[in-house]
Order: structure tokens, then sequence, then C-alpha cells
């Protein structure tokens, strides 16, 4: 039986491979319930260092499988909210280590708000991103509202919701949605070189950056002022910055371990 998620390790990378390419990798129960699965996998796994997720085939994640939305004997709406995608992007953001969203192809409704959530998202130059909900009298959900506004603002997220525009990988780029895009040729090439990058830096200062990038979304200045005094303290008490210090001291490249 073919597996819906693939997942394996490469030098500190777990490489998570969305895998239903015959229907461009929409989520159904039973991948979004192993997608959660390989996700506390990647947080228990000490030798993971960065998580790298991407799709098989032409598409990223063209979201929601809506024949089971329709089944009546599936889940139903609510469990697939709440069972479903609230504990994925919750694993995600609370994941202890950085997640790339490599974006190969379409990324359509929950999937593309899958991605938007993940720490970084690099596209492939033909990929687009679409907030299709509207298409069907849904809302964006997987924190769409939540995320989508604070990249590039309430005025285009509410017209790319609203209207359900294909949005171009470049327009991406250039609106702050996405990091970066790359052309189709060089595209996994330069993803893989990011994930590399971050899984060799201090796997702990990233985490404690994401945690305080998280604290941001809801504290006032002086709040958030207090979770970077408290998180900056605990950044310095780790190995990796000792490492850090010795490497700007004896002007060689530091040698992080993610301790």
């Amino acid at each position: 039986m073919m597996s819906l998620i693939i997942s394996e390790i490469k030098s500190n990378i777990a490489v998570i491979t969305l895998n239903r390419p015959e229907k461009y990798n929409a989520f159904n129960r039973e991948m979004a319930l192993s997608f959660q699965k390989t996700l506390d996998e990647c947080e228990c796994n000490n030798n993971v260092r960065c998580v790298y997720l991407t799709g098989s085939g032409k598409a990223f994640c063209a979201g929601q499988d809506l024949a089971e939305i329709t089944d009546p004997d599936g889940p139903g709406m609510e469990r697939i909210l709440k069972e479903h995608y609230n504990p994925i992007v919750t694993k995600i953001r609370n994941l202890n280590k950085p997640i790339l969203a490599a974006v190969n192809g379409v990324a359509a409704g929950a999937g593309a708000n899958i991605a938007l959530c993940c720490d970084v998202v690099v596209a492939t130059q033909s990929a687009f991103f679409i907030q299709a909900f509207s298409k069907i009298g849904l809302i964006p959900d997987n924190a769409g509202t939540f995320f989508l506004p604070r990249l590039i603002g309430v005025q285009r997220a509410s017209a790319f919701m609203m209207l359900g525009d294909k949005i171009s990988a470049q327009e991406a780029e250039r609106t702050g949605m996405i990091y970066k895009f790359f052309a189709d040729k060089v595209f996994t090439k330069e993803a893989e070189k990011i994930a590399f990058t971050l899984a060799d830096l201090p796997t702990k200062g990233l985490a404690y950056t994401k945690r305080a990038l998280n604290k941001s979304m809801e504290n006032n200045l002086m709040q958030q002022l207090s979770v970077e005094d408290e998180l900056q303290q605990m950044a310095a008490l780790t190995k990796d910055f000792k490492e850090g210090v010795a490497a700007f001291f004896e002007k060689r490249k530091a040698n992080f371990t993610g301790e």
C-alpha cells in the first residue's frame, strides 16, 4: 500500500513528502493523521535539525479532498478542522526545529495555508498559490486568516481570499508572502541548500527565535521585550552560543551541534 506521507532523513534534515500525486496531494484523514505523526517523530528525533516539506508529482498540495467532506460517512467538517488541520498548524508552529516549505507546484486552499505557516517558504517559478475557499462558499482555514494578513497586509489578504486570485510565485515573493522563488530547473538544488544551511545553524537558538516570533503575534512591546529577555538568557546557556563566540574570536567557521 502506498504511503501517503514519505519521510526520510538526509544529513540531519527530515524530508517529508506529501504523497497523493494522483489527487494533487490533497489531504484526507489518513494523510492528515500520518503527517501529524511524522511531525511528532521529527520533534523527538535529536538527529533532525531541519524539516523539508514538499509534495510529490506536479503539486505541493491542492488542499482538502472534497470527496471526503461531502461523503456522508466521512469525518465531517468539524472533525476535519479539529482533528486534522488545527493540530497540523499547531505542531508546525511549536516544532522546535525550523521547517522549510518547498512549494514545488500548486498550493491551494489548505495546502497554501499549511505552507504559509512554515518558517521559511520557497517556491519554484511555475508554482502558484490560491485561496480557493471563496469558490466553494467556505472561509480560509488552517490559520490562513491569521498568517496571510500579517505577511502581506489586510488589504491584499482580503482581496486574495475573497476573489480567489491565482498568485504566481513571483508575485508571492514580491508581496512578502514567501521568502524566495527559484527557476524550475534549479529549484530543488536551491531549496535543499537553504535546508542544509538551517540544519547547520544553532538549532536551539532557531527554536527560541521561532518561539519569540510566535509570542510576537499576541504581545505588546513590553511583553515582547520580556519574552526576548527570557529566551536570550536561555540561548546564552547553549553550547552553540559558546561555540559561536569561540569561532568569532578564532576567526573560523563555527561547528554547531544543535545543543
